[in-house]
Formats: structure tokens, sequence, C-alpha cells
């Protein structure tokens, strides 16, 4: 049997810092990505793409916006929203993919599932919404939204202006996770879980969407455990996981236990909403059962021995 292995796209897979965010731009990000995965390929690893979507269910959410305020035309729920840019970010990614395999050679079928994941109604973070969400408004502008969304919303820390919060549910259940696992064991490359998955819960008549955004990295992890991965990759845009980063004693880690992460996080050495998640997730992973948690740049994956491996101990 071929090892296994689910690889989570940083958000540098899709857009750059210093780009506008164009098809182009995204699409060739893409491709050079999926390009960088042709070592674990020709490695005979079986893979599970996931991926995140922020800047892209930002710019829907400002598109449903102006589509409001100029045409009267409905604003769509986060969670529509969320299965709009996972379906269009898939086909990117599918579309890439397809034409970095046949340029190598490998005779290698690509699958992509718009993927619903389950968070609890009792979640803690629905009392407590923290994730920032879409555009930036005035003081004046979020009276009104209030007034007629009863959304929440927070002034951002830089001072830009007000934007929306909402939940960060965890997740606790991929829905067709069976499916993915079986059809990547077939050696089909599968993509799933984008953006940390459609937040949806269970209710008397079944599933339905919620206002929430899933870490993207976590909804990875849990995806990696649930089907047996050997390995889970997240990508970044540094080849190693660093204490005191950018700061004179910066050191690069090539292995980190889960108890050695555990106090690196307590300490504050990793950033939240950057590094400190995706962590975090590396510990789900070996923790529930998986072998080993790889974090890196994608250029990096030449290098069997690239990254920090998070161990259990």
């Amino acid at each position: 049997m071929r090892p296994l292995a689910v690889l989570a796209f940083g958000g540098n897979a899709l857009l750059r810092s210093n780009q506008k965010g164009t098809y182009e731009e995204q699409f060739q990000n893409v491709e050079n990505t999926c390009r960088q995965l042709l070592p674990l390929l020709l490695r005979k690893y079986d893979i599970v793409i996931c991926h995140g979507n922020g800047p892209q269910v930002g710019n829907v959410m400002l598109q449903n916006e102006a589509g409001h305020r100029e045409f009267g035309l409905q604003q769509m729920p986060m969670d529509y929203c969320g299965a709009e840019t996972q379906g269009g970010i898939a086909y990117l990614i599918e579309t890439a993919m397809d034409r970095v395999l046949y340029a190598g050679g490998l005779d290698r079928r690509v699958l992509s599932l718009v993927t619903r994941v389950e968070v609890d109604p009792r979640d803690p973070m629905f009392q407590n919404p923290t994730k920032p969400v879409g555009p930036y408004y005035t003081s004046a502008e979020v009276e009104q939204l209030k007034a007629v969304s009863g959304g929440v919303y927070r002034e951002d820390p830089k001072g830009r202006g007000w934007r929306k919060v909402v939940p960060s549910p965890v997740p606790v259940r991929i829905s067709n996770v069976d499916l993915v696992g079986r059809l990547a064991r077939e050696g089909i490359i599968v993509v799933t879980c984008g953006g940390g998955g459609i937040p949806v819960v269970r209710d008397a008549g079944g599933y339905k969407g919620v206002e929430a955004v899933i870490d993207k990295d976590l909804a990875s992890a849990l995806c990696a455990c649930q089907i047996g991965a050997d390995a889970f990759y997240i990508l970044t845009d540094v080849p190693k996981i660093y204490i005191n980063f950018r700061k004179p004693e910066e050191k690069a880690l090539d292995v980190l236990t889960v108890a050695e992460a555990e106090k690196y996080l307590a300490e504050g050495q990793f950033a939240e909403g950057s590094m400190a998640p995706k962590v975090r997730a590396g510990i789900y992973f070996v923790r529930h059962g998986g072998g080993e948690c790889i974090i890196t740049e994608a250029g990096q994956l030449g290098n069997p021995a690239c990254g920090t491996r998070i161990i259990l101990k």
C-alpha cells in the first residue's frame, strides 16, 4: 500500500501579499504549487489536498455588498459564500494539477469535492465570535448594519475601520470523509475541505449552514486523522518553524515534540493568525493517531527531510 499524505495549502499557494488577486495571478500561483508536489507523487504517495479561502471569500462578500447596494441583490450568507469560493478554488487546483500531471507524464486523476464540515452548535465560540471577515466599515455604517442584520462588528486594532466577526468553531465531522479516503487510496488526487469546509450543524431536519469560519489547518488535520493519513503536510511561506522569529536569537527547529510545541505556544512563540494555528493542527494530528506533521514551504518537498516535524514524543 502506498503512503497517504494530506497537504494543507497555505494562503501563499493562491495569492501573494503583493498581488491583487486576479484570476491569472491565482492560477499561476496554484500551478507553481502543484508543480512542487511532484516529488511526493514520484515517491508514490497518494495525496489529498486541502486549502484556504480567506482573501477569496472576503472578495465574494465585497461583491455581495456592492450588488446589494447598487442593485438590491440579496446578500448571500457565509456558508453559501464559502461554498462558492471552495468550488472556484478547487477548479483552479484541479485544472492546474491536471496540467502538471500531463507535463510530467503521470497517469493520475484529480477530483474535487465541495465539502461540508459539521460543527457543534453548543461550541462556546458561537457565544464569542472572533474571526474577522469581509470589508471594513465606518462606525456609522456599522450602526446601520447592526440594525438590519444584528451581526457582531469589532474595530480593527490598526485603525482601518470596523469588520464583521463570526465564530470559529472546532470541526467535529467531515461529510463523505470515508469516500475521500477510499478515492485517495485508489490513487485519485482528491481536493477537499476547502477553506476549512462549509460550516454546518445538524438539527431534526438534517444539515443546515451557519455563519462561521472553520480553521483550515484544523479541518485538514481532522481529515488526515479520519482517513488514516501517514503524514500531514502544512505548506506555508517559511521552510521551518522558528522560535524567536526575526529576532537576533532566531532558531529553526528540525523536530518538535508535542510537549515542546505546547510549551512554545504557551510562551507566545508562535503568532496567532499565522504559525500558532498550524502548530495546533499538527499537535491534533499526531495526538489522534497520525504519524508526523511536517510544516514547510512547498518548494522544500523535494527533500525528504524538509521542514519541521511535529512528533508525539
